[in-house]
């Protein structure tokens, strides 16, 4: 039976990114990257109108 896609990248992209991903972790970095992919969906669907605008820099 194939990983599920998101065990899958979890242990390539700590593979790929020289990181130590124990196995206890796994559930609680799952979790993180639920949150983050859902998130990400919102400000994916959002449209901007078209004449939308950078922010400004503001510098300190």
């Amino acid at each position: 039976m194939p990983k599920p896609p998101l065990d899958d990248y979890m242990d390539t992209a700590a593979q790929a990114l020289g990181l130590p991903l124990e196995p206890a972790w796994k559930p609680s970095v799952k979790a993180n990257l639920k949150v983050t992919l859902h998130l990400a969906e919102l400000v994916a669907a959002y449209e901007l109108p078209d004449d939308s605008e950078p922010a400004p820099v503001f510098k300190a």
